[in-house]
């Protein structure tokens, strides 16, 4: 076992572990960086069906969550999207916008991957992998980070260990628990962007709608969204509902609009004017057909389903418009951390320097990335926040 002597040590090799890392060694900093895992970045590694969804060109403060929204404003501000991209860019990467400014590589998530272990090495940092840490403690104005590989002194320590969602890639609430050990108010913490689910008896009609798609709106709470919608055995996914995840809580209700493009109530009424088709036929024009079948075999209409528009009177299309663009379900649950994207919560930020992540009461203790109580919507946000958090901290310790 060896003791050693370095000015910083960044626990988790992940996204935000080693952009601070390679920022911090680049500034000159003598820096370790300790992870528990054999893979390098397995996190960045599946992301975006494996070519890495790793910023998105809007980003801006209010798609992030947090209870302090104002948190995130000087990292992001300090670090944008287009400084990520002109890294990518130096390194010769290609990369595509998808969907609604979402940047993807064009080959592999592991080209990002690469990029950032080059960067550390340009900053000189150490490797420290496999390698647990077993112990944290004060010590004279700094800290020792007790690990299977030997004892660390150091005087400042940034925890980028990441949230708890997909534990079987190794992610569990460590850096939850180092906040704890120093005193530190967590926000606490649960899944999101993550599929919801349902009470089997409730869910049971829907089943056969399992592999339909559809674009849809929903809201929650403070989220809405217009976003495609997956129907799976067990509930809802996609990236409607991935999105609405992250505001909904339990007991609330969803509500759902499946035919957002149109006033459907009032475009029934017009057709029947002229609505020699079956009522079947004409929401098939503007819904999957397993949906609008399945939809009509409802107790209230399944008696108008082999009707032509022109029979069906004004009252049952009312409704039927109605029902379709203000469904309103409660999830039982959701899918949990096994699914979940990222972890909602974390470190209140109310404990942070805002320009440095550094916890105010714990001088030379820092905290980036997804452990801290700034979640991203889906597409790319939460990349950028890792980014923006450990640039403002690499520069900082």
């Amino acid at each position: 076992m060896t003791s050693v002597l370095t000015d910083v040590v960044v626990v988790g090799a992940g996204a935000a572990g080693m952009m601070c890392a390679a920022v911090a060694g680049q500034r000159g900093r003598r820096v370790i960086l300790v992870d528990h895992a054999s893979k390098l970045g397995e996190k960045i590694r599946i992301s975006g069906g494996g070519r890495c969804n790793f910023t998105n060109l809007n980003t801006a403060p209010e798609h992030f969550i947090s209870r302090n929204p104002h948190f995130c404003r000087s990292a992001l501000a300090r670090y944008s999207p287009q400084d990520f991209i002109a890294l990518v860019k130096s390194y010769g990467i290609g990369y595509h916008e998808k969907h609604r400014g979402q940047l993807f590589c064009d080959q592999s998530s592991e080209q990002i991957i690469e990029l950032l272990r080059r960067e550390c090495e340009r900053g000189a940092v150490q490797w420290r992998m496999p390698c647990s840490v077993k112990a944290i403690r004060r010590e004279n104005s700094g800290f020792v980070v007790a690990t299977d590989q030997g004892e660390i002194s150091t005087g400042r320590v940034v925890i980028a260990s990441g949230g708890m969602s997909i534990p079987k890639i190794g992610a569990s609430d460590y850096g939850l628990r180092v906040a704890r050990q120093f005193g530190l108010k967590i926000v606490e913490p649960r899944p999101a962007l993550v599929p919801l689910t349902f009470a089997a008896e409730v869910w049971q009609p829907f089943v056969a709608l399992a592999g339909v798609s559809l674009p849809v709106r929903v809201s929650s709470g403070d989220g809405d969204f217009l976003e495609d919608l997956l129907f799976t055995h067990r509930g809802l996914s996609g990236p409607a509902i991935l999105q609405i995840s992250s505001y909904w809580h339990a007991g609330q209700a969803l509500c759902l609009d499946l035919i957002p493009t149109l006033e459907l109530e009032a475009v029934l009424c017009q057709l029947k004017a002229h609505g020699r088709q079956q009522l079947g036929r004409v929401l098939q024009s503007w819904l999957p057909r397993r949906l609008a079948e399945g939809w009509l075999q409802q107790a209230a209409w399944s008696d108008w389903a082999e009707c032509r528009l022109a029979e069906v009177p004004d009252q049952v299309l009312a409704g039927l418009g109605k029902s379709l663009q203000g469904w309103k379900l409660v999830p039982s649950g959701s899918e949990g951390w096994r699914k979940a994207e990222v972890m909602r919560g974390g470190v209140d930020t109310v404990e942070l320097s805002q320009a440095t992540l550094e916890a105010k009461k714990v001088p030379g203790l820092h905290f980036v990335g997804e452990v801290v109580d700034v979640t991203g919507w889906l597409g790319g946000y939460n990349f950028q926040w890792a980014w923006a958090s450990a640039h403002a901290c690499g520069q900082a310790v």
